[in-house]
């Protein structure tokens, strides 16, 4: 009996634990967007104009998503020109930084295995910004970027985002969007929106994919 209640203990630590984690990442801006259509788990997002930083980084995929964290991390918390913590938000994404035409169906496709890829990490930056009021990089590497108002489809998922997960909601996603006759416009995006402590069960994955206004 006495084990058993160690046991349960246990679980409720972690549980709580979890719960906690939860809380305090809901904290974290999140750059708006309005939904535009949705069916189960994929959604066609309009998100307005936002500001990226920007580090190209090449590897495997997720080797690059840990290397391009830590330049920008860098950035953010005070490797800069004025010395000045820039706020964490959520999430950070990824996207291969192969140019393709703006035609379709979009059929090039990143090898998240390959050691050659080029990979673009992004951090947005938090909405209260501007170019002008957003501290210089020390670092070349890293690049402050505009995006203006796009549309895209987006796939949500939990778990750890390994690539056959990563893989197989974005051959769902591109599936959804051959059946309404979407245009893609860009390649996949890779989204994280927790940091990696957090259980794989409430962690946030998302694909998306840009598409024709």
């Amino acid at each position: 009996m006495k084990k058993r209640w160690i046991l349960l203990g246990a679980v409720g630590a972690v549980a709580a634990s979890a719960v906690s984690w939860a809380a305090a990442a809901s904290n974290v801006e999140q750059p708006a967007y309005k939904v535009l259509a949705s069916s189960g788990d994929i959604e066609i997002r309009e998100y307005g104009p936002m500001i990226v930083a920007e580090a190209n980084v090449k590897g495997k995929r997720q080797v690059a998503m840990s290397g391009g964290f830590r330049i920008i991390a860098d950035y953010i918390f005070g490797n800069n020109i004025s010395s000045t913590e820039v706020a964490m938000t959520s999430p950070v994404t990824q996207q291969a930084s192969e140019k393709i035409a703006m035609t379709a169906p979009v059929i090039a496709q990143p090898n998240a295995q390959s050691d050659d890829n080029m990979w673009k990490v992004r951090f947005i930056m938090p909405s209260e910004y501007t170019m002008e009021t957003l501290p210089a990089p020390v670092n070349p590497a890293v690049s402050l970027i505009e995006i203006p108002t796009r549309r895209v489809a987006a796939i949500t998922f939990s778990g750890r985002g390994g690539d056959s997960a990563v893989s197989e909601n974005e051959t769902k996603l591109n599936g959804y969007l051959a059946t309404n006759n979407q245009i893609p416009a860009s390649l996949p995006i890779y989204a994280s929106y927790d940091p990696p402590w957090t259980p794989p069960f409430m962690r946030r994955n998302e694909v998306l994919i840009e598409l024709e206004m």
